[in-house]
């Protein structure tokens, strides 16, 4: 059963309740990276030019009831200017008299921000009383929320139940982008994948080596690979009770012909810090009092050579300790080489994670590469080959609106 979209859903001159991901870095009170905004917005323009009352659903922080320092309301202002300063109104409540008379009080094209639906608790906790509520506001339902998918809340699971119901452009283009690198890639497919610890991406790791050509470990969780080779990593960070976990990925892939490529060399330090003394040494020697912070020339010399001999690559987390210069440097040259690939056009490079795009940004190439994800969470876990609750809450809304036609 194909994906319900927007083009499949009459949203003409209707309340549309719209589930967007507003839960972005802010500071003072203001947003201080809009690229997940931004990237709903192309949504919200096709439900005003449909005439409809636009009403949206987000959330931000972990509130433990009303808590006005994670209100959305500082966001109302950049909606409207994102919107071409459309106005954008404001209810201070999701639920009640107060939720309803402001819907009521819309006109076809207005736009309407609901408050944080975590001041709820029944939010996070997937309350059907509460998914209903909230539908009663609206005659349908879009869902262009994909970095929200991972959680089985009550706003991306529960409303679909009880409206007509379907994926806005945002959550359409990133499974789309998703599945053309999993389902049916162009091969060879490499993946790099990056970050600090085997055990929260242990998973992936396994769903990965069934699936890819070529996968590259570089990060921390590169140390505990390093361990279950038998090298010695000095004061690095590692997990050592994972080395056993870590050798049955390395005997996985090795079952599976897929390539797992490792650091060769490695840019070691006494000091985690700026600028700190640091010296490059081959993995088989990082001296006892000494701490791994970034891969060597060497190891990026045989990524980026099995980047170019790719069709496809996919890339979740730094190659080193990306936040401090200079342990930055392979993963600035890593992404370099994976953004002049995929402009030339001979190779198609998804990324995504939270820790990706800022290691992206901060190299100044985020938007070079064929599709950058804006789901944190949502994104691992579909690579990880696991269902995303929202995504089956959509299909299961299209599965009983077709059977009931």
């Amino acid at each position: 059963m194909p994906l319900p979209t927007l083009d499949t859903l009459d949203v003409k001159n209707k309340t549309v309740l719209v589930r967007l991901d507003l839960n972005v870095p802010m500071h003072a009170g203001r947003v201080t990276d809009a690229t997940r905004i931004r990237r709903s917005i192309p949504t919200l323009q096709y439900l005003i030019e449909q005439h409809c009352k636009v009403v949206i659903l987000s959330h931000v922080g972990r509130p433990k009831g009303v808590d006005l320092s994670l209100s959305l309301a500082p966001q109302v202002d950049l909606l409207s200017e994102l919107l071409w300063d459309r106005p954008v109104g404001f209810a201070p409540d999701c639920l009640g008299n107060t939720a309803r008379l402001a819907v009521e009080n819309m006109q076809l094209g207005d736009v309407l921000l609901m408050e944080n639906l975590r001041f709820h608790p029944e939010e996070e906790q997937g309350d059907e009383t509460f998914a209903q509520k909230l539908a009663l506001l609206g005659d349908v339902f879009v869902n262009d929320a994909f970095s929200s998918c991972h959680r089985a809340h009550a706003s991306i699971t529960g409303i679909n139940a009880h409206l007509p119901s379907a994926a806005g452009l945002l959550m359409q283009e990133e499974m789309e982008a998703l599945n053309a690198v999993l389902t049916a890639p162009e091969r060879p497919l490499t993946a790099m994948v990056g970050g600090s610890k085997v055990s929260t991406k242990l998973e992936l790791l396994s769903n990965l080596v069934e699936k890819v050509d070529k996968l590259l470990i570089g990060g921390a969780m590169a140390h505990t690979f390093l361990l279950a080779q038998g090298h010695s990593v000095g004061q690095s960070l590692s997990e050592p009770d994972m080395t056993p976990t870590a050798q049955v990925i390395l005997e996985q892939a090795k079952a599976k012909g897929c390539e797992l490529i490792l650091p060769v060399d490695a840019v070691v330090a006494r000091d985690f810090r700026k600028q700190a003394p640091c010296e490059i040494v081959p993995v088989d020697a990082i001296p006892q009092d000494a701490m791994i912070l970034d891969i060597g020339p060497n190891s990026v010399t045989r990524m980026a050579d099995a980047m170019a001999a790719s069709k496809t690559v996919v890339w979740n987390g730094p190659a080193g300790a990306f936040e401090v210069s200079p342990f930055d440097a392979s993963t600035i040259m890593l992404a370099r080489q994976v953004a002049a690939l995929s402009r030339m056009g001979t190779v198609h490079s998804v990324a995504g994670g939270g820790d990706t795009v800022a290691a992206l940004t901060h190299a100044g190439l985020a938007g070079q590469f064929s599709y950058l994800s804006t789901a944190g969470g949502a994104f691992l876990e579909w690579l990880e080959g696991k269902e995303l609750p929202g995504v089956a809450a959509l299909y299961a809304s299209e599965e009983k609106r077709t059977c009931s036609a």
